[in-house]
């Protein structure tokens, strides 16, 4: 099991907002079922096999060409532990979680 974050970056648009093809990866990640994802402020986190979320994100990196961007900027953080297979982002939030004494942050 690997964790990931992605940001996808549609550079040269018209516009300063990048709701529109934001949601449109969304739509993407929605009808895909190769990888757990959960959308944040800042990007998306991936949770699966290291190969479907490479395959994912090829598929995530061309979203904002098919809006007309001229240039997509991908940032991928891939995490993999072998010593860990299992670990989820669950896992991950949760093991931090206990270090803080259970206390919301």
């Amino acid at each position: 099991m690997a964790t990931a974050d992605l940001t996808v970056l549609a550079l040269g648009r018209a516009g300063a907002s990048g709701t529109d093809y934001i949601a449109d990866i969304q739509r993407h990640l929605q009808r895909q079922d190769r990888v757990r994802f959960l959308m944040h402020a800042m990007g998306t986190s991936l949770e699966g096999t290291t190969a479907d979320i490479l395959a994912v994100v090829a598929d995530l990196h061309a979203v904002p060409f098919e809006h007309g961007a001229p240039r997509v900027y991908t940032v991928l953080k891939l995490d993999e532990r072998h010593d860990r297979p299992g670990q989820t982002l669950d896992d991950k939030v949760r093991a931090v979680e206990d270090r803080l004494g259970g206390r919301d942050i």
